[in-house]
């Protein structure tokens, strides 16, 4: 792969990503919910990944277990052995019990043998957030390596995406934002994004029309109504990340 700035990148993600796998209709971050989301027509998915104690390059949204797992305390704080053990899908319903968190190696082959495509959100363990970003970053250049389209990496955390290209600069990159603090803009081209993942609500015309003259993309989260997907259609943005995988055909 070669190292593009975003003026120059050629945009291969389809418009519908499906959010954390399957949304709401599976345990969030384990491949039941990405089997689920193909089940539906979603070539592409987001998902969370952060590091066990052992560098272990995992998916799990929050810092700590306790929501999505039988676990307890600060999931980066673990070995991977001790993580692979846990319950990642009875809090979601019985038909998911057992179902373990999996790594982004596991994710990677599943997403490569079926073509589908992937967006992994950089979600470090608070303190270690270049370190992670340089961790996924170096996993995914691995992964996908002679893939015809490599995952977009993207984060809330500046370092980390500053690690990510760093490490592996031809791997796009997308700035995630949930206000538009001061200087976001600026942030997002000095770490050469593709785009900006933005808090659906925040799109405008113009806030569009800026990030499409920097020859960057707009995508949005989490749309779950029908009326925000038509308006952010109308506006002109690339890509809507969605839980409704059952109400939104990616078609």
């Amino acid at each position: 792969m070669t190292t593009l700035p975003a003026t120059h990148w050629t945009w291969p993600y389809p418009r519908w990503i499906a959010h954390r796998g399957a949304g709401k209709l599976a345990p969030e971050n384990t491949l039941a919910a990405f089997r689920l989301g193909a089940e539906h027509g979603f070539r592409m998915f987001e998902c969370d990944a952060k590091l066990s104690a052992d560098g272990v390059v995992f998916l799990l949204h929050d810092a700590t277990l306790a929501r999505t797992t039988n676990g307890h305390g600060i999931g980066g704080d673990l070995p991977w052995h001790d993580l692979s053990q846990l319950d990642a899908g009875s809090w979601h319903s019985r038909a998911f019990a057992g179902e373990a968190p999996p790594t982004l190696e596991a994710l990677a082959r599943f997403c490569l043998a079926n073509g589908h495509l992937l967006n992994i959100e950089i979600k470090p363990t608070p303190g270690t957030e270049a370190a992670t970003g340089e961790a996924v970053a170096r996993e995914a250049k691995r992964l996908w390596a002679g893939a015809a389209v490599p995952p977009l990496l993207s984060s809330f955390k500046p370092e980390a995406l500053a690690a990510a290209q760093q490490t592996a600069p031809e791997l796009p990159r997308g700035l995630l934002v949930d206000t538009l603090w001061d200087g976001w803009f600026e942030k997002a081209q000095v770490l050469d994004c593709v785009a900006v993942v933005a808090n659906y609500a925040l799109w405008d015309a113009a806030t569009v029309a800026r990030v499409h003259g920097a020859g960057m993309k707009c995508l949005s989260y989490t749309v779950n109504d029908d009326w925000a997907a038509q308006h952010l259609l109308a506006l002109g943005t690339d890509g809507i990340i969605t839980d409704r995988v059952d109400l939104f055909s990616p078609c």
